[in-house]
């Protein structure tokens, strides 16, 4: 396919005739140009009927004027490119495409640069090849200009290749190179420049690792807060629920007694209590002082009272009630049904089991001295001597402990 446009090797232009590549020439001093198939673009204005070559001179465009709208007529527009004009022979230009169109194969060579100055950019770190694009493409001017080159294009895809040119351009003789003095002074300012840039993109660095450390607290907290809000709300719900049971319970044990007083009364004969009545006031009975002694409790009667004591100060822990009352039950069982082993009959207080199962609930110990054990050799063991064993004591303290195991409503009220 014939060419529509002329390319500059040196920065990519498109250019749409010779005259044209000519003048980018004089400009620029580039001068290794190619034929090339991709058209020049010709975006046109519908408002004002200004032709852009570019997309960037029409975004330009748009940007003064506010006009947006824009017809492509790159397709009309486009045509084969002619390279037979009048040509100045001492154009290098002219030569070039003189060259490409005689369908020879170009030669393509290193540029010349200068060797001073690509020394000097060796022995700042840089890649000869890329010291020697950078001193090409910026006209072997400075050493400054090159560096500022390599800074402006580090990230092209092709700024390690070596360039290559037309064996046939000829470049232009390099320029007067820096003295020593200003070689160094050069060399120290773009260290000095480059370091500050290191500097600068630290700190920014830096800031951003900060932001996102603060973001990161922010979460964590917030996360924290709702876990305890969480947790408070199941607790008060928890206790909630433990009120309504106790609640229930309580009106459970009223009803069951309320049947059985119904119950007495009908086996008795007596009418159902209506209980819309007014209930008598009682009476005011004038408290008497009795000459009568006071009957003790019984030892039943205290044994229930200790179960009922080491229940009420564990009532958040039903386990640990629970795991002390089948305990005492087994002391009892052992001293009962094998009264001829003293191991049975025999607790050492200071035993780390017992310790943590009765020894150190309230009423525990006490519940086992009702029960006939006595405390010997310096109150380091509990002991039923063999002559004190009282069976009827050890079956009623039995039945207590089952009845405290199997009513779920003992100690309640």
């Amino acid at each position: 396919m014939a060419g529509v446009s002329l390319k500059c090797g040196d920065c990519g232009t498109l250019l749409k005739s010779v005259e044209e590549a000519q003048e980018h020439a004089e400009l620029t001093k580039h001068t290794d140009f190619q034929e090339s198939t991709e058209a020049v673009l010709n975006l046109v204005c519908v408002t004002c009927g200004k032709p852009c070559r570019s997309k960037t001179e029409s975004d330009l465009h748009t940007k003064r004027t506010g006009h947006t709208e824009f017809s492509d007529k790159t397709s009309e527009t486009t045509k084969p490119i002619a390279l037979e004009v009048a040509k100045n022979p001492s154009s290098t230009d002219v030569d070039m495409v003189d060259a490409s169109s005689s369908g020879e194969p170009e030669e393509m060579v290193v540029p010349d640069v200068d060797a001073k100055l690509l020394e000097e950019l060796e022995s700042m770190g840089f890649s000869k090849e890329r010291s020697t694009r950078a001193l090409h493409f910026s006209g072997n001017s400075s050493l400054e200009a090159a560096a500022n080159w390599i800074v402006e294009h580090e990230n092209d895809a092709d700024i390690d290749q070596m360039p290559l040119v037309s064996a046939k351009s000829k470049s232009e003789p390099p320029k007067p190179s820096l003295t020593p003095e200003e070689r160094k002074a050069k060399a120290q300012e773009l260290i000095e420049r480059a370091r500050k840039k290191k500097e600068e993109e630290e700190r920014r660095m830096e800031r951003e690792r900060e932001k996102e450390r603060i973001r990161i607290g922010r979460e964590l907290l917030e996360a924290k807060r709702m876990e305890e809000e969480n947790e408070r709300k199941r607790i008060i719900a928890l206790r909630k629920a433990e009120k309504e049971e106790e609640k229930r319970a309580r009106e459970k044990i009223r009803q069951k007694l309320e049947e059985d007083k119904a119950e007495r009364r009908r086996k008795l004969g007596l009418p159902a209590e209506d209980p819309t009545a007014p209930k008598p006031a009682a009476p005011v009975v004038e408290e008497k002082k009795s000459s009568l002694p006071v009957r003790p409790a019984t030892k039943i009667e205290q044994m229930r009272e200790c179960l009922r004591s080491l229940k009420q100060s564990n009532k958040d822990d039903d386990a640990k009630v629970k795991t002390a009352f089948n305990t005492l039950l087994t002391y009892v069982k052992n001293a009962a049904t094998k009264p001829e082993e003293e191991k049975f009959r025999k607790i050492r207080l200071s035993n780390a089991a017992f310790q943590d199962r009765v020894g150190k609930l309230e009423g525990g110990i006490k519940f086992l001295e009702l029960c006939g054990f006595e405390k010997i050799e310096g109150d380091e063991f509990l002991f039923l001597a063999r002559d004190k064993i009282d069976k009827a004591v050890l079956m009623s303290a039995g039945g207590e402990l089952n009845s405290a195991i199997n009513n779920p409503f003992f100690g309640v009220l």
